[in-house]
């Protein structure tokens, strides 16, 4: 059988990650506002607890928007460091 030649692995996709959880967080805040009204309703149907689900995955995404900040500053400084040290570095004679 013949073997195939592995391509190169692509390079990572840089994605706005600070968007897409702040999205997502928005979502669980407002599925929280939105079941908040009908509580009892759902209650009486043994899904008392979406909202407070809604509320969790809110609070979570709060979490990971503080996370997700934190990792893309960190990123930058690397960049920036990476940058200056190179600008210090002489050039090949």
């Amino acid at each position: 059988m013949k073997k195939t030649a592995k391509l190169p692995a692509a390079p990572p996709m840089e994605a706005n990650d600070v968007a897409i959880v702040t999205g997502g967080t928005v979502l669980w805040l407002l599925g929280f506002l939105v079941l908040i009204p009908f509580h009892s309703s759902l209650s009486a149907h043994g899904k008392g607890n979406w909202p407070w689900i809604c509320l969790a995955g809110f609070a979570l995404g709060l979490l990971g928007i503080w996370y997700c900040r934190r990792r893309r500053d960190a990123i930058r400084r690397d960049a920036a460091a990476r940058r200056a040290q190179q600008a210090t570095e002489e050039p090949p004679a």
